[in-house]
């Protein structure tokens, strides 16, 4: 084994270039080397080490065979339930997975069984007031797709939102209504300004940094449509909060390639072995 230095050039952690040649997550990247699993130029790797490109990486075919028993879930969250460990007296969304809660419609030949729930996480955000698509994964190299530090995966979003801003004279004929706190609820496209449209595609900032530019378009004058290619917490709400918008429903209906499509609310199915994001 290449005996590598903080300082030799190109030197990095084993479970990082594991992970930058897309085997597996840097924490399954630990499982394995200390499973035995992994060689570098042909001996054990040993936990921590470093190596360079011109280290040859080989995994056993055992941690291809426990990768491949690894599943993949779609879940239209409904609202009330956190992506992530319980807070606040609310349930994580890993609490529906489960027999009873599995799609009749699911394609995929799976079938539940426990140790599937077994590091099962949430790959990305989706808040506890907002529904839609959310992909729960017990394959880092699903995780690190969709959000690692590298990640430019398309999220769709519905959006319907509310106007508290001051937008010009509703078009003639167009119906406009404003609700007790006087935000714009109906017809919100008439009255809001296309200067703060453009605002919300590209030229906001969250937390000192500015953001990549968005693809927002309205889908109907109650909702617009939006596509990130990041997923800061709470992004859409504080985005449209700048221009003057409420947001009153949110949500997500496409990650990447894999869409939320007639799944109920409240139901999983399996990522297909023939889908990808």
């Amino acid at each position: 084994m290449t005996e590598s230095t903080p300082s030799t050039p190109g030197a990095v952690r084993l479970n990082k270039r594991m992970a930058e040649l897309g085997l597996c997550s840097r924490r399954e990247a630990d499982e394995w080397i200390a499973q035995g699993w992994v060689k570098v130029n042909g001996r054990p790797a040993e936990m921590g080490v470093k190596v360079t490109p011109s280290d040859r990486v080989e995994v056993d075919r055992k941690a291809e065979q426990h990768q491949q028993q690894q599943v993949t879930i779609i879940l239209h969250k409904p609202m009330g339930y956190v992506s992530g460990q319980a807070e606040d007296g609310h349930e994580p969304a890993v609490v529906l997975i489960n027999p009873r809660t599995h799609w009749r419609e699911d394609p995929s030949r799976n079938r539940f069984s426990p140790p599937q729930l077994r590091g099962l996480a949430p790959a990305g955000r989706l808040d506890i007031d907002s529904v839609g698509l959310l992909v729960l994964t017990q394959d880092g190299r699903v995780a690190r797709q969709l959000i690692g530090e590298d990640s430019g995966m398309e999220k769709e979003y519905l959006v319907r939102v509310a106007y508290h801003g001051l937008g010009r004279p509703a078009p003639m004929g167009q119906l406009v209504r404003i609700d007790d706190d006087d935000a714009i609820t109906t017809n919100v496209q008439a009255v809001f300004p296309p200067a703060l449209l453009a605002r919300l595609r590209q030229g906001l900032s969250l937390d000192g940094q500015p953001l990549k530019p968005a693809r927002v378009d309205w889908q109907n004058p109650e909702q617009l449509r939006f596509i990130l290619t990041e997923g800061k917490k709470r992004q859409i709400r504080r985005m449209c909060e700048q221009v003057g918008l409420k947001v009153v429903g949110l949500k997500r209906i496409r990650i990447g390639r894999v869409v939320l499509g007639n799944l109920p609310a409240g139901q999983w199915r399996y990522l297909g072995a023939d889908e990808r994001f």
